[in-house]
C-alpha cells in the first residue's frame, strides 16, 4: 500500500478542499477587515486569471478550526511537492496557488483549483497505468511461452486497499482493482490452455521506503517481504494446480 507522490497530492488536494469548505460560510464583515490579505476586498488585477470571478461572499477571513484544517493541508500540499521532484512545473505552480488561496482565505478560488489540478491528475492515468499496464505488458510478454510449457504460472500482485477503497487512495485502488479483474479474465480464457492466473493481495509490505513513509507503524504488524514471496511460490508450484482465479489476501496483521 505504497502511495506514490501523485497520490499524495490528490489526496492533499481533497484535504484542502474540505477544510477550505469547514469556512465557506465565514462571515466577510469585520473578520474579514482584521485578517483576510487586502487583496480579497479589492478587485483582483488584470492578469489575474479565474479569482475575478469569485463572488466576495465565500472569499474571507477563517477561524478557529477550519484556519487550523487548511493550514495543516496546506502543509501537507507543501510536502508533497518537496517529495515529487518528477511533477510537472505547471502543477506545481497550480498546487501552490491553491496553498495560497486556501491561506488567504479564498475558499471558492481554492477549491476551484483543486478540483481542477485533480482532475488533470487523475485523467492523466499516470498512477493506473503504473500498475495496471505493468500486469497486462508483462501477461502479454509471458503467455506464449507458458502457452507452450502446458503448465503455465502467473501470478499478479494486486493491493487490498482495492478491495474496499479508503480515502485519498482513488487512482491507486482503481490501478489495483484493474489487476484483479484482469487476473480473472485471464484465469477464465487460459483454464482449459495449462495456464493459472491467480494474484496475490498484500496489505502493507514491509520494505525501507514504507518505513520511511509511516515511521510511527508498528512494522511487526505489516507483511514481510519474505511471507509474501511465500505465497507467490505456492501458487507457482505444481501443488497449486487447482487453483485459478483467485485474488488471495495476504494481510499480516494489518
Amino acid at each position: 500500500m505504497i502511495r506514490t507522490p501523485l497520490t499524495w497530492l490528490v489526496g492533499a488536494l481533497a484535504a484542502t478542499v474540505l477544510a477550505a469548505g469547514c469556512g465557506s460560510s465565514s462571515s466577510t464583515s469585520s473578520s474579514t477587515a482584521s485578517s483576510a490579505p487586502a487583496a480579497a476586498t479589492t478587485p483582483a488585477p488584470a492578469s489575474t486569471p479565474a479569482t475575478t470571478t469569485t463572488p466576495t461572499a465565500t472569499t474571507g477571513a477563517l477561524s478557529g478550526a477550519s484556519a487550523a484544517g487548511v493550514a495543516q493541508a496546506v502543509a501537507v500540499c507543501r510536502s508533497v511537492l518537496q517529495r515529487a521532484p518528477g511533477l510537472p512545473s505547471s502543477t506545481k505552480a497550480k498546487v501552490e496557488s491553491i496553498c495560497t488561496k486556501a491561506e488567504h482565505g479564498d475558499l471558492a478560488g481554492a477549491r476551484a483549483a483543486a478540483v481542477e489540478v485533480c482532475t488533470e491528475v487523475i485523467n492523466a492515468s499516470a498512477i493506473p497505468s503504473a500498475d495496471k499496464q505493468s500486469a497486462l505488458n508483462a501477461c502479454k510478454a509471458a503467455l506464449p511461452y507458458l502457452l507452450e510449457s502446458g503448465a503455465g504460472r502467473i501470478v499478479n500482485v494486486g493491493a487490498q486497499t482495492a478491495l474496499k477503497a479508503a480515502a485519498g487512495f482513488g487512482p491507486y485502488a482503481a490501478s489495483k482493482s484493474a489487476v484483479h479483474r484482469l487476473t480473472e479474465c485471464l484465469a477464465d480464457e487460459l483454464k482449459l490452455k495449462g495456464v493459472t492466473v491467480n494474484a496475490v493481495l498484500p496489505s502493507i509490505i514491509d520494505t525501507p521506503a514504507n518505513r520511511r513513509d509511516m515511521p510511527k507503524t508498528d512494522f511487526d504488524r505489516w507483511v514481510s517481504p519474505a511471507d509474501l514471496a511465500a505465497v507467490i511460490l505456492f501458487l507457482a508450484s505444481d501443488e497449486a494446480k487447482a487453483v485459478t482465479g483467485a485474488l488471495i489476501p495476504v494481510s499480516g496483521r494489518v
